[in-house]
């Protein structure tokens, strides 16, 4: 039976009075959320039209709580767009998420849910462009909302990641050169009607957006800008694997069990001053995976993972673990202590069994601004993923289509 959502309303109304939407971090009990489509599996789907979308999460107050999803278009901007849900949706959406387990075996008790669109509700998204689901409980609260895109297949877009042109810069940043090409469009006004967006590592935090083309040769747009396209390279990351609750694993020093498990991690130093080492990573990501369990959604346990960085005290700037285990996000339970009598930033997390990359990074108290670099270091040699969007708005459309994605990796990293 579908629920009405009268709080849906007036959130949606108040929508159309901002510039842009923002992705909102889930309460301290809902963890592990999880997409998964047939191109990627972690927080930023990013899907052909036609395609699956899968997400999940737990929710571990252990009642077997009610949530609903709702679905959202929105333009290149993050701008609500003047399409109604029935002209990008086919079905309803507003619908409560039926798919759920509860964790058998585990320390930690949690419901795991499951949500599969298209289903017999949602049964097809129509339009290409950028969306938001939002998933709210049963009082009508925002849970956590977060983004994905849908492209259609319209454009070649050609990828290819340089070291930095500006000179002050080679040694720490990668630029991106793009060449978009079509023989199935015509581009009309593409200065003005054709839209970009460069992701590196699946952050939207980081992401470069709306670079013009600077040539136009026939169909091909080209871009090979100098500073505008270049990203910092960051530094590869750190990572733990505590599959097995009961012992210590790849990057966990050692192990105890008190109301759950507590995974006590090796502590890790400053290697901004440092040589760059290759050491192989997954761009942030996580996966979770357990051992002898034959369904890791429910079998997986909870830990406290502990995180410590010994480093001196910055008066200035608030140390955090980052990472996609939450979506690149900023909040309080990201932020570590500083220990005076140890000389180390201290923290720990709830997070489930499995294979997780983290770095730390540094946020000015001030002026809130984020430094990736500032503990990692930044290199040219790093290994980053980055993934190309193209939005394009025909003459009179009333939205931004996204017709292109492409991608590239820095291991080919050319001068």
């Amino acid at each position: 039976m579908k629920k009405t959502h009268s709080f849906v309303i007036l959130f949606l109304t108040s929508l159309s009075l901002l510039a842009q939407v923002e992705e909102v971090s889930a309460p301290y009990f809902i963890k592990t959320i999880t997409f998964k489509s047939n191109t990627t599996q972690g927080q930023l789907p990013i899907l052909k039209l036609g395609e699956q979308l899968v997400l999940e999460f737990d929710a571990l107050t252990g009642y077997e709580e009610d949530f609903y999803y709702v679905i959202e278009h929105f333009n290149f901007d993050w701008t609500p767009t003047n399409l109604v849900k029935s002209e990008y949706i086919r079905g309803l959406d507003n619908q409560r998420i039926r798919n759920y387990e509860n964790s058998f075996n585990t320390y930690q008790i949690y419901s795991h849910y499951t949500l599969q669109i298209p289903n017999t509700q949602t049964r097809a998204i129509l339009k290409s462009g950028n969306y938001m689901i939002s998933v709210y409980d049963d009082y009508e609260e925002l849970m956590f909302s977060r983004k994905f895109m849908v492209y259609e297949d319209l454009v070649n877009v050609g990828v290819q990641v340089k070291r930095s042109r500006n000179v002050k810069e080679i040694a720490e940043k990668q630029s991106v050169d793009m060449v978009i090409s079509t023989s199935s469009l015509n581009f009309n006004n593409p200065l003005e009607n054709i839209k970009t967006l460069i992701i590196q590592n699946n952050n939207l935090n980081t992401s470069i957006s709306d670079l013009k083309p600077q040539y136009t040769l026939g169909n091909e747009l080209i871009y090979r800008y100098n500073k505008e396209s270049a990203f910092w390279g960051g530094n590869e990351y750190f990572y733990f694997e505590n599959k097995d609750v009961r012992a210590a694993n790849v990057g966990v020093q050692f192990i105890d069990l008190k109301d759950i498990y507590h995974s006590y991690l090796f502590t890790n130093v400053s290697r901004k001053n440092l040589p760059y080492t290759y050491n192989p990573d997954i761009n942030g990501n996580f996966l979770v995976t357990a051992i002898d369990t034959e369904n890791v959604d429910v079998e997986a346990d909870y830990t406290m993972v502990h995180f410590s960085l010994k480093n001196e005290e910055l008066l200035d700037k608030d140390i955090h673990v980052y990472g996609n285990f939450n979506a690149f996000a900023i909040e309080d339970l990201t932020k570590m202590q500083y220990n005076p009598e140890s000389g180390r930033y201290e923290t720990m997390l709830r997070l489930k069994q499995g294979f997780y990359n983290y770095k730390y990074v540094a946020v000015d108290k001030t002026t809130k601004e984020l430094d990736e670099g500032a503990i990692s270091g930044d290199f040219w040699q790093t290994e980053n993923n980055y993934k190309v969007l193209v939005y394009y708005r025909d003459l009179g459309a009333r939205f931004d289509r996204l017709i292109g994605f492409g991608e590239a990796n820095s291991e080919n990293i050319t001068n």
